[in-house]
């Protein structure tokens, strides 16, 4: 539950406003040795990898890519490897720990780290394994303007939203009024594990590795996506979070769920016409099915130091990555890309949707060894029901079976 601890610390901030930082020069940074950064591509990550490339001394270059969890582990297996650090979260940390590629940092903690908050250290059986920088989660955002022009209510249920959408489809305003990172693979696993936890579904059965969605949760879960794909693009499959948002940027969307890291770039007038920017706007998490516990997960995104380099190497990565979360970094232009952990961040109004979540008790994505392999078994197995060439309890129980034989291949189940 750290995440959760996280932003209920600095919720009570939020009303105060945006936060007004005066922007002082970075200490110098100077490094001895190699550093390779692997990690997803949004302006948050871009700004931590640009402050750890200030640094002097020393190689710094960093692959920046949306396919990050697909070759993280294979580019920090090698001896020495590839990658001397990940940029991660509480989902793909646990497939570095799994591989045993990553060391622990209690010892640089200990000789560089002594600005960083307890609540940044990630620590996993009593050892620090990341430093965790920012928190995220997924919520509503809409256009005022459209739902103004429709009469219809920002909605607080997925419900609520499907209505929404017939209603701004019947009257013309936009043929295709829903957006979601709905991505064969990683993203629609994601947009299912919030969707499942909204109906209150569990994904295992209890204290055991063997899993359970497919049940009432599942098949409404999968009922539920589908229906809400019905108003979003047709080519709904290929769109991550860089297509849906470029989707909002040119008009084409009324409401979606979306990551509290992507907001700030929404209302961007450089990258939105005038019309997005003043009228995109940030809700709450939604809520399905009468529950109460809202249809997203909490994150920390967070990096790592590689176990296959040489002390110098990871000496000179742990200072690099601790001048890209700099406090002195954090001038006005950087607190607006992300909910930072950082000493000195307040929260700015791109915050409102995360905060929102950690207040509505949103569930934290679990940290369990064997989540991974149903988040990609769910990725794979999902897209034939999305495309509807299979029922959604066929398609569960395709999931059940690809998870199972992955478990009992890692040792998981028998």
């Amino acid at each position: 539950m750290f995440l959760k601890r996280v932003i209920l610390a600095g919720a009570a901030t939020l009303m105060s406003g945006a936060a007004i930082l005066v922007s002082e020069p970075a200490a110098a940074c100077e490094i001895d040795g190699r550093v390779s950064i692997i990690g997803n591509e949004f302006p948050a990550i871009h700004a931590v990898a640009d402050g750890a490339k200030a640094c002097s001394g020393g190689e710094v270059k960093a692959n920046l890519t949306a396919d990050h969890q697909k070759i993280n582990v294979a580019g920090m297996t090698g001896n020495p490897a590839e990658y001397t650090t990940a940029i991660i979260a509480n989902s793909s940390i646990v497939a570095l720990m799994n591989e045993d590629v990553i060391r622990p940092l209690d010892d640089l903690v200990a000789k560089h780290g002594r600005s960083l908050k307890p609540n940044q250290l990630i620590r996993i059986n009593d050892e620090v394994m990341a430093v965790a920088f920012m928190a995220n989660a997924q919520h509503l955002v809409y256009r005022s303007d459209i739902l103004e022009e429709a009469g219809i209510e920002p909605p607080e249920t997925y419900e609520e939203m499907l209505a929404g959408a017939k209603v701004i489809r019947d009257k013309g305003l936009l043929q295709y009024p829903l957006g979601g990172a709905y991505k064969a693979g990683w993203n629609l696993a994601q947009e299912f594990n919030n969707m499942y936890i909204g109906h209150g579904g569990e994904f295992f059965k209890p204290g055991t590795a063997e899993v359970s969605i497919n049940n009432e949760a599942g098949i409404a879960t999968l009922e539920m996506l589908k229906a809400l794909s019905e108003y979003m693009n047709p080519d709904f499959l290929t769109h991550d979070s860089n297509e849906t948002s470029a989707e909002w940027k040119a008009g084409n969307v009324a409401m979606m769920n979306m990551w509290g890291s992507r907001m700030e770039p929404l209302k961007d007038p450089e990258q939105s016409s005038p019309e997005v920017v003043a009228t995109t706007t940030l809700g709450a998490p939604m809520t399905v099915a009468g529950g109460s516990v809202p249809a997203t997960t909490l994150w920390w995104d967070g990096w790592t130091v590689s176990k296959n380099i040489s002390d110098a190497d990871a000496e000179a990565t742990f200072l690099a990555m601790m001048n890209g979360i700099s406090p002195e970094r954090l001038d006005d232009e950087m607190a607006l890309l992300a909910v930072w952990l950082i000493e000195g961040y307040e929260p700015t109004p791109a915050a409102t949707g995360v905060f929102a979540a950690a207040n509505m008790d949103a569930v934290p994505y679990p940290m369990l060894p064997y989540q991974g392999l149903l988040h990609t078994a769910l990725g794979n197995e999902l897209v034939d029901f999305m495309q509807g060439k299979e029922d959604a309890a066929a398609a569960l129980a395709d999931v059940e079976a690809a998870y199972t034989a992955a478990a009992r291949e890692k040792g998981f189940l028998n």
